[in-house]
């Protein structure tokens, strides 16, 4: 029940209002936009190699947050949660926008994150190095998706129709 009691609510609402800042940032100092997108939630569990943060599956409009690792950030350093969903949220905006590669997209991510906080900020510092504080994260390559056993993708519930409306770009 724990799970339960942490996934919901304010912490759903949260990453809705972290990835709307996301959208915002990205548009106003890049100039781009994917409008359409909706956020997800997913046991993507870890294993002996890692762990996957998040992920795009490629032409879709979904970006997945892996709820096993929302749920141990919060479990062993609650103050990492905001900078790392802030992180995680652009990086995997960035792949949404068209940039496949992903040296090109730690490397946006990281001079979008030091313009807009600082080179010291905990952000930026989770785009230069995510591992100094996530040992165990792996990055998905190019099309991954998750194995046919995990569990299914439970939508966030919370957008506001400038979310997902196309002409609000």
């Amino acid at each position: 029940m724990k799970e339960n009691t942490f996934l919901n609510g304010t912490v759903r609402q949260h990453l809705v209002d972290v990835f709307e800042l996301v959208k915002e940032v990205v548009r106003l100092r890049e100039g781009e936009s994917r409008p359409g997108l909706v956020l997800g939630l997913q046991e993507l569990g870890a294993s002996w190699d890692g762990f996957i943060g998040a992920y795009y599956p490629i032409t879709s409009n979904t970006i997945v947050i892996n709820k096993t690792l929302l749920r141990r950030i919060h479990e062993i350093n609650a103050s990492l949660l905001e900078p790392y969903a802030f992180h995680v949220l652009l990086h995997e905006y960035i792949h949404s926008l068209g940039y496949f590669d992903e040296q090109a997209t730690r490397r946006k991510t990281y001079e979008i994150s030091r313009n807009l906080f600082g080179e010291r900020h905990i952000v930026t510092q989770l785009a230069i190095n995510t591992k100094r504080f996530f040992p165990s994260l792996v990055y998905p390559i190019y099309g991954w998706h998750p194995p046919k056993e995990i569990s299914t993708i439970e939508l966030i519930q919370g957008y506001t129709p400038k979310s997902t409306n196309p002409s609000f770009t």
